[in-house]
């Protein structure tokens, strides 16, 4: 069996992690590995590259991707699909492996429905995908930003400051939630609640003059 493995979208830790185990399982059941370079956009332009033990030796605690990675949606592309479909069977690629988050994944669902055969594998910090508790990337995005909150607040003291702090997380509040409540953040606001910014400015006002500023 020849398998494909591609990583798309942004980058985070865990990816490497992800190839090494792919490859390695896949040598022992004596399966052959293409890497697809830079995600869908080595599918369409035949962006392949082999990959054995070597290729995967010492990639374990590394960040990034050593494949690459592109945001490429091959269905914003004339005869995307089509285009994949064929160089997949030319490389007689059995089966893919889509690492990613939303776009990445949703691409990958289409192509099922196109009969490719697919496993997609979540990756994404934002941790808003059905079907898992937490993707991989979310934890340590997390823990990065508890760690942000906790220094600020020193820094707000210091200068007598209301601190706002923006994380990542798109349309959905993990991160804003978790690393809130971790970082011990006065107010958490989060997509998914909508909230009046006059009502915000009116807590933070009280909490200042009942002396709780920091």
């Amino acid at each position: 069996m020849k398998i494909g493995i591609l990583t798309g979208g942004g980058d985070c830790p865990g990816l490497n992690a992800v190839i090494r185990a792919v490859v390695r399982k896949s040598l022992q059941l004596n399966y052959e590995v293409l890497g697809i370079r830079e995600g869908w956009k080595g599918l369409i332009e035949k962006d392949f590259e082999p990959l054995n033990r070597a290729s995967i030796s010492g990639i374990l605690h590394r960040g990034g991707t050593i494949l690459g990675t592109s945001r490429t949606n091959i269905y914003k592309i004339e005869n995307g699909e089509e285009t994949v479909i064929k160089n997949l069977n030319e490389i007689g690629i059995d089966a893919l492996i889509a690492i990613g988050g939303e776009d990445t994944l949703g691409i990958a669902s289409k192509l099922t429905k196109a009969g490719v055969k697919v496993v997609g594998v979540p990756k994404t910090i934002d941790n808003d995908l059905n079907g898992t508790d937490y993707t991989f990337g979310f934890d340590t995005a997390v823990n990065i930003a508890t760690e942000a909150i906790d220094r600020l607040h020193t820094t707000a003291e210091a200068h007598n400051r209301v601190i706002v702090v923006e994380v990542m997380g798109r349309h959905a509040g993990w991160i804003a939630v978790h690393a809130g409540i971790a970082g011990g953040a006065d107010i958490i606001l989060i997509p998914e609640r909508p909230f009046n910014i006059d009502e915000v400015c009116n807590v933070i006002t009280k909490r200042h003059t009942s002396g709780r500023d920091f």
